[in-house]
């Protein structure tokens, strides 16, 4: 297929995200869409980022300016409830007399499943609304409507992740008992991707989802029986959409507004009841297990160029910070430096061994004490080379996961932990120095590692801020010299 301008609206999103490196692997030219173009800074190689807003019809003239195919990926399900409905179709509308206007050929949309003629959620029949409305006053349309998205990163199957991981006794409202159909986000963006190519879909709407048809309960169990967690689940009449979203919103990381449209169309049952994706498009969905399991490989990526350690976009923030996202906790700390790149990476390839980790070393020979108690590899191993690392070496207690000099240095640990950890060390030249981001993120097996990880946070408080600010003294005192016959 020869190339054409596309523009992606919801670039910042789940499946905007994942579906322009995707676009851009297949040698498109991509143009992304934002209220806030500062949020794409430096995500997308090779794109051009604009400024725009589905509401206003000047602001898209620009934006569709020699586009030939747009992707609509907005929503509003965040707003406040009552409003997001009436705003998607005024968003809708506006966008479609725009991208016809400018002569775009083709628009595609990414909605939700669910039958018309049945009680849909304001959701999912808001999902409808919008696709009714790019067909009636924009460019020819593909719609494509799909239920549960499974995929790191994706809020229903983070819903699950959640629910399950933390919760060994679950009672269940009775929307737990609604089938559904899931489909994996690669099948999602191999949709996405191959519409272009198809030109003849324009006009259609496809249902898209997995082989697997499946009650809630059955995902989540599901889930359980992957990562090898016990759970049970007591089904009780009395919760109510409201009642679960706010349980929801004590529970997991995903807010009671979030929760609320999202547990509303639980309560339809979404499948595919037209298979003419299936006849139009080379696709072959994976399963529900593989669809899981692929989302919780943390060693492969989600999508063309997307990572797990890229899940959450903060190379613009410079304050210290815990967040929790995608089965995640993340703990960073960013340095600004007048310390040049090399000299960083340089102090931290140096890290462990005989030299130690530069701050409070008793507390890691504590931990590395413990671990050797429990059965664990402790600190004993040392490391191969005082001053090199390779992909694959042995460094105390971690394993050498990824070596990018000078830019990454990204560890694995291998203590006995309730879970799976992280530390990686990401450097950023600028004019005048560097930035140092010190990363170590946390996947938490089942409430045990839930509970493990809040009752370390004050150690981690202590240990990691100081090895950070240590990292930044050595390697600024070893640039002093260099400044000053420079500056000779």
């Amino acid at each position: 297929m020869h190339s054409v301008r596309i523009l992606v609206t919801g670039a910042t999103g789940y499946i905007g995200g994942r579906l322009v490196p995707a676009l851009t692997a297949l040698g498109h030219r991509i143009r992304c869409m934002s209220r806030d173009p500062k949020k794409l800074d430096g995500r997308f190689e090779g794109v051009e980022v604009v400024a725009g807003d589905a509401l206003d019809d000047v602001s898209l003239a620009a934006a569709f300016a020699d586009v030939d195919v747009a992707y609509y990926l907005i929503h509003s399900m965040g707003s406040k409830e009552g409003s997001f409905a009436q705003r998607d179709r005024d968003a809708a509308r506006t966008f479609a007399s725009a991208a016809k206007s400018a002569g775009v050929r083709r628009v595609i949309y990414l909605g939700g499943l669910g039958e018309p003629d049945a009680n849909l959620s304001a959701h999912l029949r808001s999902r409808h609304e919008v696709g009714s409305t790019l067909r009636e006053f924009g460019p020819p349309l593909t719609e494509f409507r799909a239920a549960i998205i499974v995929g790191s990163g994706s809020v229903s199957f983070e819903m699950i992740r959640y629910l399950t991981e933390r919760l060994p006794v679950m009672i269940a409202p009775k929307w737990v008992m609604t089938l559904s159909q899931p489909i994996a986000v690669t099948d999602v963006i191999e949709y996405l991707t191959r519409a272009l190519a198809q030109p003849q879909t324009a006009g259609k709407i496809y249902e898209i989802g997995g082989p697997d048809v499946l009650t809630y309960r059955e995902l989540m169990l599901q889930y359980a029986r992957i990562r090898g967690l016990k759970r049970t689940m007591l089904i009780v009449p009395f919760f109510t959409p409201r009642l679960s979203s706010y349980w929801v919103h004590l529970v997991t990381p995903i807010s009671a507004g979030i929760a609320r449209p999202l547990i509303d169309g639980l309560c339809s049952e979404v499948i595919v009841h037209d298979d003419a994706a299936r006849r139009d498009f080379p696709v072959e969905p994976i399963g529900y297990d593989q669809a899981v399991r692929l989302a919780l490989d943390r060693y492969q990526a989600d999508g063309p160029q997307t990572t797990w350690f890229d899940a959450v976009d903060t190379r613009s923030r410079t304050e210290d910070f815990h967040e929790v996202t995608q089965g995640m906790h993340i703990d960073r700390r960013t340095r600004e430096t007048t310390a040049d790149q090399t000299a960083l990476f340089d102090v931290v390839r140096g890290l462990g061994g005989r030299r130690g980790w530069l701050f409070a070393n008793w507390l890691w020979a504590l931990r590395g004490a413990l671990d050797r108690l429990v059965g664990g590899v402790g600190l004993r191993r040392g490391r191969r080379s005082p001053t090199q690392l390779r992909v694959g070496d042995a460094l105390d207690f971690w394993r050498v996961e990824a070596v990018d000099s000078p830019r990454l240095l990204r560890l694995r640990a291998e203590m006995k932990l309730p879970g799976k950890a992280w530390l990686e060390f990401a450097i950023d030249p600028h004019e005048g120095g560097a930035d140092l981001r010190q990363t170590a993120f946390f996947e938490p097996r089942g409430l045990l590692g839930q509970v493990y990880w809040y009752a370390v946070m004050p150690f981690h408080n202590f240990i990691f801020g100081g090895l950070a600010e240590r990292i930044v003294a050595e390697a600024e005192a070893a640039s002093a010299p260099q400044r000053s016959r420079t500056n000779a």
